[in-house]
């Protein structure tokens, strides 16, 4: 029975893709029937996933392809070599897939669709400045670069099954000057008549999976159609580059999850992966919980932007002590840090085009808010790199970091609501003022103390007074600081301070 979830899964996703922006349902489908699956983990399950796909692909191109038509984008004049020679190499791939075998087909797909997702995320928009008309003649270049894409893709669509339609979109659009909806038009036109030709080249040399596998074969052309014909009317709809960010998204994740599952014998065999993802599964049952209840209180209270703000950074800067606490070596801690911050910046990228994304995050300026984040995670996997890794005193980064964002938050309150002395000390920002520089020493005095006093052995009174020398150093920092390098400059300074006076007062 979950195998017809994942069935109807799979051709959802590949109707999606093939409706946005004119992928194969082989590049969505053939990873989660070969991973998922256990009935296509055989001998010739990726082979029999991949004609399924194909099938799926038919329908569901042939009513994205009217969709496209109805909205006049589409250009067969350009697109015509491309269309005859990718027909003519199809029955040749597909032999040569049934050759190939499980291994090369299944572990193409899935590094496949990782790919796709990555190039949409960097540029989601494939269009040239100087796109040509519709319906205009090639020249003796187009036709060169179209005979040759032609017969190369030609042969991958029937050896993957991949029809073709990421590797047409990117011809079409960087080498024959076509605006995106057209390429995607054009290029669907071509997969309906392809995903025939590859998928009936299955069925006559493997005849089971017609006989055996039709239960599913109709299923997933039923579900493919209908979320082709649902996303094409969306993707004529708006702007090219949400739907490119869209699909991004959507492959990047299925991707590397599909990567994951696939090769997960090999990654078990490796304890540091192991114990990474470990940790970072704790640690999203810390910040999924705290985003939603921040999200909560943003939408039900009248909470001041500079208020909200701070609150933000919450979270952040206890991402750090939550990360050690579960991980049980540095190595582990530091990964996972990394983990994080590559996980969530190309997501805070691809957010910042929503209207509302500025007014959630309060940015001082744009790009702010994932730039912080993305140097607030790298800094701290350093600091735990050096503090337990070369020293073993893993509680001095876990300080540092807390002291610099409890710190940060009661400088920019206490500032915001009581600064009115501005600060004229050598270096210092005229902008900060004696209120909160007095906020940050006294806040992170505290936490510095209490988080010492928790997690090592000393006496409060030597707790107390490097927390206190170290929070000095970091509040004079923050007011040299400028543009957001505190979120570096603090914790650093911060932790220096921490295991000079550490080695000295022994």
């Amino acid at each position: 029975m979950m195998e017809f979830f994942w069935y109807i899964l799979a051709s959802v996703l590949a109707g999606v893709g093939t409706g946005l922006v004119g992928l194969s349902a082989a590049t969505v489908m053939v990873p989660i029937l070969i991973v998922l699956c256990p009935s296509f983990a055989g001998e010739t399950g990726a082979y029999q996933a991949t004609a399924i796909a194909l099938a799926s692909d038919i329908l569901g191109s042939a009513v994205t392809t009217a969709t496209y038509i109805k909205h006049k984008n589409i250009d067969l004049r350009r697109g015509w070599i491309m269309l005859v020679c990718i027909i003519g190499m199809c029955t040749l791939g597909s032999f040569a897939a049934w050759k190939a075998g499980n291994v090369v087909l299944g572990g193409f797909t899935l590094i496949l669709t990782f790919c796709i997702g990555i190039r949409f995320l960097v540029k989601p928009s494939t269009e040239r400045a100087d796109a040509e008309a519709k319906g205009a003649k090639l020249a003796w270049k187009g036709i060169a670069v179209s005979l040759f894409f032609g017969l190369t893709i030609g042969f991958g669509t029937g050896f993957v099954g991949s029809g073709g339609g990421m590797m047409m979109l990117v011809v079409f659009t960087a080498f024959l000057g076509m605006e995106l909806k057209t390429a995607v038009g054009t290029s669907t036109f071509i997969m309906t008549f392809t995903a025939l030709i590859a998928s009936v080249s299955h069925i006559f040399i493997h005849p089971a999976i017609l006989l055996e596998r039709w239960p599913v074969l109709l299923l997933c052309m039923a579900a493919a159609t209908a979320a082709s014909l649902v996303s094409a009317r969306f993707a004529n709809r708006v702007d090219n580059r949400t739907v490119g960010r869209v699909t991004g998204v959507v492959l990047t994740v299925l991707g590397a999850a599909l990567i994951l599952l696939h090769y997960w014998e090999l990654i078990a065999a490796q304890p540091l992966a192991v114990s990474v993802l470990r940790c970072f599964g704790e640690y999203l049952l810390f910040i999924i919980p705290a985003a939603l209840i921040l999200l909560v209180l943003h939408f039900t209270l009248d909470i001041p932007r500079v208020v909200f703000r701070k609150l933000l950074h919450l979270p952040a800067f206890c991402s750090a002590a939550v990360i050690v606490w579960r991980a049980d070596c540095w190595q582990t801690a530091s990964l996972t840090l990394v983990l994080f911050a590559v996980i969530v910046y190309p997501v805070l990228w691809l957010c910042q085009g929503w209207s509302g994304y500025d007014r959630l995050f309060v940015q001082k300026k744009p790009g702010e808010i994932k730039k912080s984040l993305l140097l607030l995670f790298l800094c701290d996997a350093a600091l735990v790199a050096l503090c337990w890794g070369a020293f073993d005193l893993p509680w001095a980064a876990v300080a540092a970091i807390l002291m610099w964002g409890s710190g940060d938050g009661a400088a920019a309150l206490a500032g915001h609501r009581f600064g009115k002395h501005h600060v004229k000390l050598p270096l210092a920002d005229p902008q900060k003022t004696w209120e909160g520089s007095g906020a940050m020493l006294t806040v992170s005095t505290v936490v510095g103390t209490a988080a010492m006093l928790i997690l090592t052995a000393e006496p409060w009174y030597r707790c107390l007074m490097i927390a206190l020398a170290a929070s000095i150093f970091g509040a004079y920092t923050e007011l040299i600081s400028r543009g957001g390098d505190d979120t570096v400059t603090v914790p650093v300074v911060n932790t220096v301070v921490l295991l000079i006076l550490h080695f000295l007062l022994r």
